[in-house]
């Protein structure tokens, strides 16, 4: 299951999870089930390196393979030819073959976890890089013509609804193609056509734009996430000049089909408020890593359910995910319950000499282009964020947040952006996101001492407003404590289950009693490994701020914070 709906109604993709031979470098062959984490292999458990998957596919003469994560650097090989390269755990890529005999052919997908100079993003960090093939995999069979992409953004239009359709077509083929698209949805009262019949060359693309009205479409919302799945078809133009070497009775005029998923809803920023469908929004929600310790972080669908599960049961209506891009049936999940999402591309607490790493920004900027790509329709993502706790105090750092927010805005117009700071009362680039958020931990981390958590937030707020991020809605990107599961004692000591507790009592009323925040994101759900570089700060080499611990087992914290979320609901 990689989706939680189908995005094909003809022609359905194979899936390719499943047993896989694993092969790690200088080490015997094995039979493992993908998708998966190799870490949660016996004799793996901490493995950094290569290793190759393979299996046989049943392949026709144009194959589409879709990877939606591979740890952290892919090449992907049919029959010893290299089809693809891809670097970024959290983002999915394809592979085409074309020209093949049909028949049986030997997939391999060569994988490495590695740190060096050519991964700038995948590092030593306070999460855990794990290898393998992680997310789903899957195969297409195509046919000339085929939908590599489709967005659909959701327009109020004098006070109905509109939707426009942005659909990229591309050619597979050795000869020019000529199609028009087709359009099919719930809302609209028949198959609608969206572009007149064209001819596109041989292995071009081309995207075709269309506005369609959608007048009675129901309005989406947290207590209302209604959905509706929209379908596009490539179609021939001239059905009836059927090619010489095709079955006429089996012959379709239609090339390909996509569905996608589109909720009608409005995310915008007026003044200092973030307005959801015309009202003020307060957010009250947690951050979350991808990581079980039975699946690393190649989470399955149960889990994902049970996670959102516990999120609506504390009270919370978001999620922040941090700090890369989630699997896209998490997010179909979060589509599904009404819960609210920040998605950010791939980058966390890098300095500035981090940052000049010559693939730095080219990789970065690759996430985002990606994550936008496969994520857009996603109603539930009401935010864009990125770069978390860079140098965003630096004018080398400011660079890569100018140009990379310009890319964001380039690439999506309709909803707000922001990025989490750490760097109090010296940040400098306030001016570049729609929000401004930023991350302190008073009780636990303090900046300014032993200052009440509102004496620290009123200050940093009162600091805001002499800069250029003055009259923006503010965000909460993390706060929390530490708490071992299972560790208590009465001295309120750190690390025990009942100094996060408190410490959470005092900074949740702090943030949501204040009338110039808008939102919270506790850090975080539940706790998580961390590398081995950060295991002096990190007892059991966890990040153990979870209010959760990594079983998903309720630390006392929880039910603070389900007292307090409920109570403090506006």
């Amino acid at each position: 299951m990689f989706r939680s709906f189908p995005i094909h109604t003809l022609n359905q993709p194979t899936e390719l999870s499943g047993m896989w031979t694993f092969q790690a470098e200088g080490r015997e062959p094995i039979q493992v089930y993908v998708p998966s984490a190799w870490e949660t292999y016996p004799g793996y458990e901490s493995y950094r390196g290569k290793a190759v998957y393979s299996r046989d596919v049943l392949c026709t003469e144009e194959t589409r393979f879709v990877f939606e994560g591979v740890s952290h650097t892919a090449d992907v090989y049919l029959d010893d030819q290299l089809l693809a390269h891809h670097y970024n755990a959290f983002t999915a890529f394809e592979a085409i073959a074309t020209g093949l005999e049909p028949g049986i052919h030997r997939l391999s997908v060569h994988v490495s976890n590695e740190f060096n100079e050519e991964s700038a993003l995948h590092t030593e960090n306070d999460y855990y890089t794990f290898g393998g093939i992680t997310r789903a995999c899957y195969m297409e069979e195509l046919d000339s013509l085929y939908v590599q992409s489709l967005h659909l953004t959701p327009v109020r239009e004098n006070d109905a609804w509109a939707l426009e359709i942005e659909a990229v077509i591309r050619n597979v083929s050795e000869d020019p193609q000529e199609f028009y698209l087709e359009a099919e949805a719930d809302f609209l009262d028949e198959t609608t056509r969206i572009s007149e019949p064209q001819e596109l060359a041989a292995g071009a693309s081309v995207t075709i734009c269309r506005k369609v009205a959608a007048a009675g479409a129901e309005t989406y919302s947290p207590d209302h996430p209604k959905l509706y799945e929209v379908a596009v078809y490539i179609c021939d133009p001239d059905p009836d000049e059927i090619p010489e070497d095709a079955d006429a009775e089996s012959y379709s005029s239609i090339y390909d089909d996509r569905v996608e998923r589109v909720g009608f809803r409005t995310i915008e920023v007026k003044g200092s408020k973030i307005l959801y469908n015309g009202k003020e929004l307060q957010i009250r929600g947690f951050n979350r890593h991808e990581y079980h310790p039975a699946f690393g972080c190649a989470i399955p669908p149960q889990i994902m359910d049970s996670d959102l599960n516990l999120f609506l049961d504390t009270g919370a209506n978001a999620v922040r995910t941090s700090h890369y891009p989630q699997d896209p049936l998490f997010l179909d999940l979060c589509d599904e319950k009404g819960i609210m999402v920040w998605e950010e591309n791939h980058a966390r607490g890098f300095r500035e000499d981090k940052m000049r790493n010559p693939h730095f920004e080219d990789q970065c900027e690759n996430v985002i282009r990606e994550m936008i790509r496969d994520d857009y329709n996603h109603p539930s993502i009401i935010i864009w964020g990125l770069l978390n706790e860079c140098a965003s105090e630096t004018e080398y750092g400011r660079g890569c947040y100018e140009k990379q927010f310009a890319l964001l805005k380039s690439l999506d117009h309709s909803r707000p952006t922001s990025f989490a700071s750490c760097k109090h009362f010296n940040d400098i680039c306030l001016d570049l996101p729609d929000i401004v958020s930023f991350n302190i931990y008073p009780g636990w981390y303090d900046f300014q001492g032993m200052e009440s958590p509102e004496v620290q937030l009123q200050k940093l707020l009162d600091w805001i407003q002499t800069t250029p991020g003055a009259g923006k809605p503010f965000l909460i990107t993390e706060i929390g404590a530490g708490g071992i599961y299972g560790y208590r004692n009465p001295n309120m000591d750190k690390w025990t289950e009942d100094n996060q507790a408190e410490v959470l009592s005092k900074q949740i009323p702090a943030v949501l009693n204040n009338p110039a925040v808008s939102g919270i994101f506790i850090w975080q759900f539940c706790d998580v490994r961390v590398t081995r570089s950060w295991a002096m700060m990190r007892p059991r080499q966890m990040n153990n701020k979870g209010i959760v611990d990594e079983y998903r087992r309720p630390k006392l914290a929880y039910y603070t914070v389900k007292k307090l979320y409920h109570e403090l609901t506006k």
